[in-house]
């Protein structure tokens, strides 16, 4: 069964975009997910389609009217798929979450626009508010992809190498170990002797190692989430034993 997306958007021309090239692009063609794309502008209101309002209580902008949203949320199938409002004020999109939203059976995501999306549309249908970080962008089309290009890496039989992605950042809560190839000395710098030892067993302790050793510099919020996961499993493990 394929994992079907849907998309949401005042612009449609944005899509497929970098979710048709190299192995995505391969796996739609393949039927390992479909895509489909509705234009919101379509369920606008009136001789000029008008999607937008102003502010309730004043203020810059415009904001995209709920009967309008609605309407093109209420013509998809939502076949148990959840509903993404990608926003800079929703929850952290991460690593675990993509691999949550590829257990599923697919995704709708609505790409805002101006100062947002009236606040009764999103409760009223259970939308899921996902944000990429703390910074704003022009709208949720570059947003939308990078969620579903994530998901969908993590889809059987897309990526063609499960080790790979097991080894990725986030995928143990540190962040990737540096990697090396030919030429085995460029520019008077050697690829470290271990990696060419053939011992696997030490390119895996030097592997763990060094992201570690990344994590803790680069991403301090990683390297306590990390550590306390540690402790929360030697804690079980001794339970266990107890």
């Amino acid at each position: 069964m394929a994992f079907d997306v849907s998309i949401i958007t005042l612009y449609p021309e944005a899509f497929p975009g970098l979710l048709d090239v190299s192995i995505l692009g391969r796996a739609r063609r393949d039927g390992l997910w479909s895509l489909d794309v509705t234009d919101l502008r379509e369920f606008g209101l009136g001789k000029h389609r008008q999607v937008d309002e102003s502010p309730a209580g004043g203020g810059a902008g415009l904001v995209l009217r709920p009967d309008v949203a609605a309407s093109a949320i209420d013509s998809l199938q939502q076949k148990g798929r959840p509903i993404l409002y990608l926003s800079p004020r929703g929850q952290p999109f991460d690593q675990a979450m993509a691999a949550e939203f590829s257990a599923g059976l697919g995704l709708i995501c609505f790409c805002g626009r101006f100062e947002g999306l009236d606040e009764r549309v999103i409760q009223k249908r259970n939308m899921i508010e996902v944000s990429l970080g703390d910074f704003i962008l022009a709208g949720g089309e570059a947003a939308a992809q990078a969620v579903i290009e994530s998901t969908l890496r993590l889809l059987p039989g897309v990526a063609g190498n499960e080790a790979s992605i097991e080894d990725e950042s986030f995928s143990n809560g540190l962040l990737e170990y540096p990697q090396y190839t030919l030429p085995r000395t460029w520019e008077d710098e050697p690829t470290p002797d271990v990696l060419l030892s053939g011992d696997h067993k030490k390119v895996a302790e030097w592997r763990l190692n060094r992201s570690k050793l990344l994590t803790e510099a680069r991403r301090p919020d990683l390297w306590a989430a990390y550590l306390n996961g540690q402790r929360i499993r030697a804690s079980e493990t001794d339970d266990e034993h107890d």
